[in-house]
């Protein structure tokens, strides 16, 4: 502070200090590359005085943004300031990378200072070699919570639960709830309810801890505690997990094994990370693209695409048969040529409509055996309705350019014809998946899109046959 004529005091203010981030919150491009060259040219004390003031999340994306060859070396010039926080927020092809310049040891401490869900996450994808070094390398403590957590099956409650949280005997009371509480330093500090077990240990009810807080001291915490609450067992799916979750707005929720005995509690911040990746793995499915990371390498790229594409292939041939089929019509008349691609595509279009609604429906429970005829019936007079507004566009619109009535009768019955099958397709290709166990995700564009084609064309060339058109 500092006083000037007629003692006003002004306040000084140290100057503002240059962002690395833009206006987006994304790492500047010129901040990555200065950290980068600071390393390849050896001034790794520079380079770290860069990254120090940065948030672990940040940090995760500076070694997500640098190219796949700078990665190993930055990792290693900026050890101590990479620790297990780092690893948890970053993308799983990246962290592979980088614990490739990470001794096992190391490994081994970063997973001690985190959540076991977040431990797991680094530890559950290593080579088997790998993984048995750093499990070696770990607490005994550790290692058990760990090897529990990877003996459930992956993308599941067992594998996302956290161990540390607050379990309490139903015949306490409040007084001696808190007492547990203060008197403890080696509980988790990160809890938002405290779960009321029985003799057995297996949940009785929850209490969150501001009931705790304003309830009496001697009223027993059975009084205090809400007895209705939602199990999770230990082996269900993740993304059933997330849905219970948001189905019942919940924050956190207790994880039983088969016994019914509390093992461990996932909470809404898991939560979020499981809608993200589930909307995402849903959406690279639906294409057959595999998991669509740019990180993933080339090799691994090629092997989950080139299938589907082979699979893309085979269906094609379909489509072209049915042409074939017909070559003496489109001989006679090479204008249905022309517009064969219009009610392919605009059916093909109107298919992909339809099974995106279906597999969203299908994903967060909402397209269930119970209402699954009155959903089609749904889809089915909407598909009606598109076809009949379509099909009367173009038949004006074709009858008119061609001077053809007859032309726009056959392609606007045409059309109509295949948005009707492809709304058919949309809803019944995906619930057949899902009806053979199976993921209606899974590439369901590809045997839709074989479907509005094929019966595009057959319609199309079917009817300009028919009703004598070429002569």
């Amino acid at each position: 502070m500092s006083e000037t004529d007629g003692d006003i005091g002004i306040l000084q203010t140290d100057p503002v200090t240059p962002t690395h981030h833009d206006e987006e919150d994304r790492l500047k491009p010129e901040f990555v590359a200065e950290v980068i060259a600071a390393v390849d040219e050896g001034q790794v004390a520079r380079a770290r005085a860069l990254v120090e003031p940065l948030h672990p999340a940040d940090i995760a994306d500076l070694l997500e943004l640098a190219p796949s060859e700078q990665r190993q070396p930055l990792a290693s010039a900026l050890v101590g300031l990479i620790d297990g926080d780092v690893l948890a927020e970053m993308n799983d092809w990246v962290r592979d990378e980088v614990l490739e310049a990470l001794s096992a040891q190391q490994v081994a401490d970063f997973a001690s200072e985190l959540d076991t869900d977040d431990a797991v996450a680094i530890i559950e994808d290593m080579d088997v070699e790998d993984q048995r070094e750093v499990l070696h390398a770990m607490e005994p403590e550790d290692r058990a919570a760990i090897e529990e957590a990877l003996s459930y099956p992956e993308e599941s409650a067992g594998r996302l639960m956290q161990r540390d949280l607050i379990a309490v005997p139903e015949h306490w009371c409040v007084r001696d709830v808190i007492a547990y509480l203060r008197g403890n330093d080696d509980l988790t500090t990160d809890f938002w309810e405290i779960f009321v077990v029985d003799i057995a240990h297996k949940p009785v009810g929850t209490c969150k801890v501001s009931w705790v807080m304003r309830a009496p001291d001697d009223a027993p915490i059975a009084a205090v505690m809400q007895r209705e609450q939602t199990l999770i067992p230990a082996d269900m799916d993740q993304e059933e997990v997330a849905l219970r979750f948001q189905k019942y707005a919940l924050i956190s929720a207790a994880v039983i094994d088969r016994t019914g005995r509390l093992v461990g509690m996932v909470t809404v911040d898991d939560v979020v990370h499981i809608i993200q990746e589930e909307a995402g793995e849903d959406v690279l499915l639906l294409s057959g693209a595999g998991e669509g990371d740019i990180n993933e390498p080339v090799v691994d790229s090629y092997k989950a695409r080139v299938r589907w594409l082979i699979t893309n292939l085979a269906t094609a041939t379909v489509a072209a048969t049915i042409i074939y089929l017909f070559q003496g019509t489109l001989e006679r008349m090479v204008v249905l040529a022309a517009l064969m691609p219009i009610v392919a595509g605009v059916g093909g279009n109107a298919g992909t409509q339809t099974l995106a609604v279906t597999v969203r429906a299908l994903a967060t429970n909402q397209l269930t055996r119970s209402n699954s005829v009155r959903a089609v019936r749904r889809e089915l007079a909407v598909a009606l309705l598109n076809g009949v507004t379509i099909a009367a566009i173009i038949g004006v619109v074709v009858g008119t350019a061609f001077h053809n009535l007859d032309l726009g009768f056959v392609i606007g019955t045409a059309m109509m014809a295949n948005i009707f099958i492809a709304g058919l397709a949309g809803v019944f290709v995906p619930l057949t998946l899902e009806r053979f166990k199976a993921d209606p995700a899974v590439a369901s564009s590809i045997f839709v899109t074989m479907i509005t084609d094929s019966m595009g064309f057959l319609a199309f060339l079917g009817l300009a046959t028919a009703t004598g058109l070429t002569r």
